[in-house]
């Protein structure tokens, strides 16, 4: 129903089209009433969400062994696995790199863009208001001829000033699909910002145990290069009392240059390793050299790491749960594709004030208002829409196989890393034994050396035997301790512990930057349902079957 502009309304008995206007106004009302119902109680055309279900092993494959053992781990301490090392230095630097790493405030940054793109998203679901108030003076031209002959146009202004207003009705519900995947988006945003923090605290840690390792490398070489150099001191002056010959000085010389030589390629690498650790903490390298100078132990890992079984790692891994939410916003894709088909309601209307005298234009006689129904439909497009329905299930076939792909990694992953961890501790013990022998073999060579029972060449031999060994055990005591580190990684460690938060909403517990992490990343969806657990929130909290459309 519409006012012409610039006139004065008659009574509600003045007739427009054949109809009261009292009638006409009523007939739009139920019209509009009608449109209103249809788009509250509208279908969302397209298949709903369900979860995949992976049927998880039993147990693992590999033989808990070494300190794993089946029991349930401990959420809380799962998400602060580095505390189990024991080792003040690392905790400082984990704590250091959440705050600082460039990769974690990418990741942030991008939950902060997924946040607001599900805004625009819900903004469709709302109607749309603006505001105009044009203002003109002109003539038109003086040679317009009309039935009458010529006409004298003169120069006239016009105003205007109204609101105008329009409103999408979801009856299909495109908008509300585009806004599950604007959700779905959002969650994942928030796996992939947990999933970063996972491997962050992992590499953290590698990284902070290769140091150590080096460090302690390095001592075994620059003390077997102090026996070593003591050696050939010791020839050099039988040769010079001619008791030996010199075939046994240049012996001792190329065995003492050779674990000399070994020496740069140890530091070259601790530097490279300090420089990492700099990098991982968003600093430049150099960075923790300083408090890195002082030479520590490798960390000891725990005597028994709590693993659990399959079926939690399905729920834990953040790269799984992504994964999981990706699929859900590609299925919620294909609802958005699938709108398309239908056509499109909208509800419009105006209102304001238009006059050709600027001091006659807030009168009631310059009122105006406009309001109606407006529909939209792609009647031929060459079965475009239907091509794109198509591809956006096949995207949906790909996150699903994608889904699969990396639940199978993850068990790979956890698989590997026990075996490693229980196998390398086998190989340590050998190791020890090893050099305890080695330790002796040189003893005995030089006691039996200085009493003429044997060469020099067993001396020499017992020596690079003893240095050879000694350097593997370094390696793999620092190998133990990283593969508890994968163990942990691969469990997906390092982000389950929510902070309690008090009445401001800030955690309670502020002074750990992890949970100032998880608390940021954490805020991006909305807030759960009672008793429902993050992966059962949104999308996937869905009723429906894969692939059934629901009207």
């Amino acid at each position: 129903m519409s006012r012409a502009m610039g006139t004065r309304q008659a009574d509600s008995e003045v007739q427009v089209g054949g109809l009261r206007s009292g009638q006409r106004g009523s007939s739009w009302r139920r019209m509009i009433a009608a449109l209103l119902a249809v788009g509250v109680v509208g279908c969302a055309v397209g298949p709903d969400y369900v979860a995949p279900q992976i049927s998880a092993p039993e147990a693992w494959h590999a033989e808990l062994r070494g300190g794993a053992t089946a029991q349930a781990a401990d959420p809380q301490a799962l998400a602060r696995w580095w505390t189990t090392l024991d080792d003040p230095m690392l905790t400082s630097l984990i704590e250091r790199a959440v705050q600082g790493n460039l990769d974690v405030k990418k990741a942030k940054a991008r939950v902060r863009e997924a946040r607001a793109r599900r805004g625009i998203n819900q903004a469709d679901l709302f109607p749309t208001l603006s505001a105009t108030g044009p203002g003109t003076y002109g003539r038109g031209s003086a040679n317009v001829s009309t039935d009458r002959g010529s006409v004298e146009i003169s120069a006239r202004e016009s105003y205007s000033v109204g609101l105008n207003a329009s409103w999408e009705v979801d009856v299909f519900g495109g908008v509300r699909r585009s806004v599950e995947v604007a959700t779905a988006d959002l969650q994942a945003s928030g796996e992939d910002l947990r999933n970063v923090l996972v491997s962050l605290l992992g590499e953290v840690a590698l990284n902070y145990i290769e140091v150590r390792t080096f460090q302690n490398r390095l001592a075994v070489a620059e003390a077997n290069l102090a026996a070593q150099t003591e050696t050939h001191e010791l020839t050099a002056i039988r040769v010079a009392a001619g008791l030996t010959t010199v075939l046994d000085l240049e012996q001792a010389k190329y065995n003492l240059e050779s674990t000399r030589s070994q020496i740069p390629t140890l530091h070259s690498g601790l530097e490279e390793a300090k420089n990492r650790l700099a990098i991982l903490l968003g600093e430049r390298p150099g960075a923790v050299h300083v408090e890195l100078a002082a030479r520590h132990p490798i960390p000891v890992p725990p005597l028994e790491v709590a693993i659990g079984v399959p079926a939690d790692l399905l729920r834990r891994r953040p790269d799984i749960r992504q994964a999981k939410r990706k699929l859900a916003s590609q299925t919620a894709q294909i609802g958005v594709a699938t709108a398309e088909l239908y056509p499109k309601f909208s509800l419009v209307g105006s209102i304001g004030f238009s006059a050709l005298d600027l001091t006659n234009l807030l009168s009631a006689t310059s009122r105006a208002y406009s309001i109606g129904p407006s529909v939209s439909w792609r009647l031929f497009d060459a079965g475009a829409v239907r091509k794109n329905i198509e591809v956006q299930s096949a995207l949906q076939e790909q996150a699903l196989i994608q889904y699969e792909a990396t639940v199978l990694t993850a068990l790979e992953e956890v698989e590997n890393a026990l075996v490693a961890f229980a196998e390398e501790q086998r190989r340590r013990e050998a190791l020890r034994n090893a050099a305890q022998a080695a330790e002796r073999a040189v003893a005995l060579a030089q006691s039996q050396y200085d009493a003429g029972m044997v060469d020099f060449r067993s001396v020499l031999d017992a020596q690079r035997s003893l240095l050879s060994l000694q350097d593997q055990l370094a390696q793999s005591e620092g190998s133990i301790t990283s593969n508890v580190v994968r163990l942990y990684k691969a469990l997906g460690g390092g982000w389950t512990s929510l902070p309690a938060e008090d009445a401001s909403g800030r955690s309670r517990d502020s002074g750990t930057a992890i949970s100032q992490l998880e608390s940021i990343g954490l805020k991006a969806g909305r807030r759960p349902r009672e008793g429902a657990t993050p992966e059962s929130t949104g999308p996937d909290a869905s009723g429906g079957a894969p692939g059934a459309a629901r009207s």
